[in-house]
């Protein structure tokens, strides 16, 4: 077999990846929300467009995008033939090219890049290989893969789809339009629509819980659910612990990387962002639209504000007001933290100074 070659025609190789259009320009303007800017040179006299493709390799017939000024030098350069950018750069785009203007040109680009790969429908079907249970009911229009496992009681709503190797345990709810990946165990657990839980996710299992009894540890029964909301999107290998009473709860439109784990009981609001390698524990509350960045740990019982950021590896050992910036362990404010750093520097400098100043009197 020959060496790997960069796709000729750009992003999207035709061996992965599934093709809609052309389009005409007026069609991925209303797709993305953007006004439409004719080329400064001539007309597009019915041009239709094929694909996506970066500012340094796209052709006439692709669409392209910048979002970030740092990449305004390729903007000058580009041979595309149409162009998503922001107003402050609809003046730069070379005259041969239309511009796609819009004030979020990467949300407008992710509604262009949609349109011309769209999601693949589920296939209606129960692979022959697949186990399942007769007291399942599964809509006829789900995708049910190779060697899955359906348990008893489980449901499965329209269109979803179910991939190879997956364990639907018993009594589980998923809503319609869902995918759920390779690999992916899922107990105890209420999905809404249009979930998606990438390869080897893990949903349901037992919280880490346990008592202390005068020969060792006793567990806990873990009694609760895990509900995720509609249009969650969960990462690969992610962790979600079910609850031990209550609920854990993944409010809807939220955005969990991969590797994440989320602890019983824990209670996400709606649009939260948690990020590769974080750890949420057990009956934490994250108001609507946190961020919290890789590797940050938050302990048990306490609540993070609406809006809160909370940084990269911090450890967050209380509460956190809505809105507030917090970086480092302990987590403090970012303005704190980077007013510590400086003074910790002087003092490291200071010392050093001294130390070679007694070593050279020596």
């Amino acid at each position: 077999m020959a060496a790997p070659q960069p796709s000729p025609s750009g992003p999207a190789n035709a061996r992965f990846f599934v093709r809609s259009g052309p389009f005409d320009a007026q069609t991925l303007a209303q797709a993305a929300g953007a006004t439409l800017q004719l080329p400064k040179q001539g007309q597009l006299d019915g041009a239709s467009f094929s694909g996506i493709a970066p500012l340094q390799s796209a052709g006439p017939r692709d669409v392209s995008f910048l979002d970030n000024r740092r990449y305004a030098p390729l903007l000058e350069q580009t041979q595309a033939g149409l162009v998503i950018v922001a107003p402050a750069f609809a003046e730069k785009v070379p005259a041969h090219c239309a511009a796609l203007v819009s004030s979020s040109p990467y949300l407008a680009w992710s509604r262009v890049a949609r349109l011309f790969h769209p999601l693949q429908p589920a296939k209606p079907g129960i692979h022959p290989s697949a186990c399942v249970d007769p007291t399942a009911e599964i809509d006829p229009s789900c995708e049910i893969g190779p060697f899955a496992v359906i348990g008893a009681g489980a449901e499965i709503s329209a269109r979803s789809i179910i991939g190879a190797h997956t364990v639907v345990g018993q009594g589980v709810q998923i809503a319609a339009d869902c995918r759920i990946g390779n690999h992916v165990t899922l107990s105890h657990a209420v999905l809404g629509e249009r979930v998606i839980l990438l390869p080897g996710a893990r949903i349901g299992q037992d919280g880490f819980g346990f008592a202390v009894g005068p020969d060792g540890f006793e567990s806990v029964p873990q009694l609760g659910r895990v509900v995720i909301e509609h249009d969650v999107e969960i990462g690969a290998n992610t962790t979600i612990d079910r609850g031990s009473v209550n609920d854990t709860v993944i409010g809807a439109g939220s955005r969990l990387d991969n590797l994440v784990q989320i602890g019983h009981n824990a209670r996400l609001g709606r649009c939260c962002i948690v990020v590769s390698q974080a750890g949420i524990s057990g009956s934490t509350v994250l108001e609507d639209f946190v961020t919290v960045a890789a590797q940050a740990g938050l302990i048990g019982h306490i609540r993070i504000g609406a809006k809160a950021r909370i940084g990269a590896q911090c450890g967050v050992m209380s509460d956190v007001e809505s809105g507030a910036d917090v970086i480092g362990s302990p987590a403090m404010p970012f303005r704190e933290f980077f007013r510590n750093v400086a003074v910790l520097r002087k003092l490291a400098k200071k010392a050093s100074g001294s130390a070679q100043g007694s070593s050279d009197k020596a």
